[in-house]
């Protein structure tokens, strides 16, 4: 299993995430919020948590409009996973 773990500014977890995913056996890789597409090897996204864009007009309200969030979307609509955790399960 590859995991592809989003990264917005003020994201705080992802690099447990990664710590976590890769304990358990599973390859990861940072996803940067400006990239607009999702490598097809990722089984799963994960939306780390933290304060994205430090949360200045509400909850995930910047990182939603994100050039990453198109792909995540598409991603789900393949019927592939998403994980949100805390903010990014906001977003």
């Amino acid at each position: 299993m590859k995991v592809g773990i989003v990264q917005f500014p003020g994201t705080n977890c992802e690099y447990d995430t990664q710590y976590a995913f890769e304990k358990l056996g599973a390859k990861t890789q940072i996803l940067w919020h400006r990239e607009a597409v999702i490598p097809d090897d990722i089984d799963l996204i994960v939306i780390a948590g933290g304060f994205s864009y430090g949360d200045y007009l509400r909850s995930g309200a910047i990182a939603a409009k994100a050039p990453i969030m198109t792909a995540v979307k598409a991603h789900a609509q393949a019927g592939k996973k998403v994980l949100g955790i805390c903010n990014g399960f906001q977003v």
